[in-house]
């Protein structure tokens, strides 16, 4: 097979939460444990860093890669889900896993994937952690997929570990308060490992300690601790909080042994995106009008966004909004503002929530606007339809974001 066909093979055969949802998700740790050992435990090669979190947990890691980077290391980097292609998951100093190396893991191990039943996710944690080892790395940031104590991700043994913060998302798989889903994402700290709390809340933050101190587990509060401020290429107020997350992080590597110093932090911090290829983080596609996309899905992220949108200048803002087919609605949609020309879509995967779907629940919130078969005509409407003291921002899926030319 070549790259396209393994890939259609991948997507076809495995089934793959993002696209399809629920019934891809599985809470189990058996698959990934049965793939890393006839793998001859790859993820045990190299150190690590481990990333959950509700919200900021993928610039988070990606904060931490670059500096890493900067500070001369050979760094692996595993997130999830891509926007374009699927090597973005699986990158090693910024750039992407090869194509060969896809079609040579699928190849090799195929009947084995096909006979286990892994998961598209389990699938690509696997390769992963292979590619790495193949790769020499000296330390890999590993980005958790979904939860934290079940998630495929949660094999490895990290030099730190880090929660960035706990908002109600994917309540169907991690319980329905918060304490409930602080207790999964907390299932990544591990025996006498320091972890890293990004954000206070009052409402998780004895879940956190009584976990840590089940595990002797030393815990640092990065929104307490953290006094420095370092200006990031990564656009939008809410990088503040991620800055203060990944800067605890590395303070707690440089004990470790690695070398950290402060102009590391400064020219990793400015170099996010260029070292790493993150996008679609409050990313600016276009100046009259201003046009902004983010991958902000859910309640917690929607809010930070909203209130960057609103400290923006424009004469009229456009919004160009679609969702896959599982999210709250009740939750989101009141969180836009009513002052806005609405451009309704479908992202294109099985979970996308039909145009018209959306478009009836928004307005019984007062959003109002037109249905588009697509998010390309959408956007193109959209431009059309700006002036150039205008606002165009694009979100509410990160599968919106990912239909965009970035």
């Amino acid at each position: 097979m070549n790259y396209q066909e393994t890939l259609d093979w991948m997507f076809s055969r495995l089934p793959m939460y993002q696209r399809q949802g629920s019934s891809a998700f599985k809470k189990d740790l058996t698959n990934i444990k049965a793939l890393c050992k006839i793998l001859h435990e790859p993820q045990n090669l190299y150190a690590t860093v481990h990333v959950a979190g509700t919200n900021g947990k993928g610039s988070t890691s990606h904060m931490i890669a670059s500096v890493l980077q900067t500070a001369g290391y050979k760094v692996g980097l595993y997130t999830s889900p891509h926007l374009k292609d699927f090597r973005e998951r699986i990158r090693v100093n910024g750039k992407s896993i090869d194509e060969a190396s896809v079609i040579d893991f699928i190849k090799t191990h195929r009947t084995f994937l096909e006979n286990q039943k892994l998961s598209f996710f389990e699938l690509t944690v696997g390769m992963a952690f292979d590619f790495f080892a193949q790769q020499k790395v000296d330390i890999a940031v590993v980005e958790v997929g979904l939860g934290g104590r079940l998630d495929s991700t949660n094999i490895i043994r990290p030099l730190v570990s880090v929660i960035t913060n706990i908002g109600l998302d994917h309540t169907q798989f991690l319980g329905e308060t918060l304490k409930e889903i602080a207790f999964e994402k907390g299932g990544i700290i591990k025996p006498e490992t320091p972890v890293v709390i990004g954000e206070y809340q009052e409402e998780v933050i004895q879940v956190f300690k009584d976990l840590a101190n089940a595990n002797h587990a030393p815990v640092y509060i990065a929104e307490h601790l953290v006094k420095d401020n370092f200006d990031t290429d990564l656009l939008g107020d809410y990088q503040v909080k991620n800055v203060r997350t990944a800067v605890q992080c590395l303070k707690l590597l440089d004990q470790t042994g690695l070398n950290i110093k402060h102009e590391h932090l400064v020219n990793g911090f400015l170099s996010v995106s260029k070292n790493t290829g993150l996008k679609g983080r409050w990313q600016l596609l276009g100046e009259r009008p201003k046009i902004i996309c983010d991958t902000a899905h859910n309640r917690e992220g929607l809010i930070l966004a909203m209130s960057q949108v609103n400290k923006e200048k424009f004469e009229t803002l456009h919004i160009v909004l679609g969702v896959v087919n599982d999210k709250d609605l009740e939750s989101i949609l009141p969180i836009f503002p009513s002052k806005a020309k609405y451009y309704f879509c479908k992202p294109d995967i099985p979970r996308g929530l039909e145009a018209e779907a959306l478009k009836e629940e928004a307005v019984n919130h007062g959003l109002h606007g037109q249905v588009y078969e697509s998010v390309a005509s959408a956007y193109d409407a959209a431009v059309q339809n700006a002036s150039p003291n205008d606002f165009i921002y694009v979100g509410g899926s990160t599968f919106v974001v990912a239909e965009l030319h970035l």
